[in-house]
């Protein structure tokens, strides 16, 4: 569970113990000291035109919205860390991402928070690093973590295949592909991969 959401409930309980009908608060001894390593946040940039047109205003506007999105559902359900370089390239027939950290949209059609899932992912390795190469190569996802995580979602016969970068299901491949389950597990099978050597 990443450090936020320990933090939530440790607050929550905190407020239940202190709250009305609590007659005599119980002193607790103070927790012995650890060092607390934060979550790593994944964060990014829009490369802007200095004199943008309309069609480059409108691109930077919906990017925008989704990228946003799709961080945000990242740095909730996991604790991975990037640094990400976004643009809008109108040659570029749906988007890309790399491992570099960069992201390129450009048919309007793929600026959505579904194709930004996915491309974060390839920018944290699916499909673009060595570890991808090693544990993706035969059509199966081989690492126990995720291969167990797709198996809790999907039953005891279920596997992650893969192939020409991309795994499925949860890869959000296609946009027909996503709902917010999907996305959040999208999301927790990629960082389970990561665990596993991604």
């Amino acid at each position: 569970m990443p450090w936020r959401k320990k933090a939530v409930l440790a607050a929550l309980a905190a407020a239940m113990l202190s709250g009305p009908g609590v007659a005599q608060a119980v002193p607790q001894p103070a927790p012995a000291a650890q060092e607390q390593v934060a979550a790593a946040d994944i964060t990014w940039t829009l490369e802007r035109a200095s004199n943008p047109t309309q069609d480059q205003l409108t691109a930077y506007n919906l990017i925008t919205a989704a990228m946003n999105a799709a961080v945000a559902r990242y740095n909730n359900l996991s604790d991975l860390g990037k640094s990400i370089t976004v643009r809008y390239d109108p040659g570029v027939p749906t988007a890309d991402g790399n491992i570099n950290g960069t992201i390129r949209f450009g048919n309007r059609d793929y600026m959505t928070e579904r194709t930004a899932l996915h491309e974060i992912a390839h920018t944290i390795g699916v499909g673009t690093s060595a570890g991808w190469s090693s544990l993706a190569g035969t059509g199966t996802w081989r690492g126990a973590e995720a291969t167990a995580l797709v198996k809790r979602f999907d039953g005891s016969g279920a596997a992650l295949s893969t192939g020409g970068g991309h795994f499925w299901p949860y890869g959000l491949n296609y946009e027909n592909e996503f709902s917010s389950t999907a996305g959040d597990r999208h999301v927790q099978i990629v960082a389970a991969m990561v665990r596993d050597g991604l």
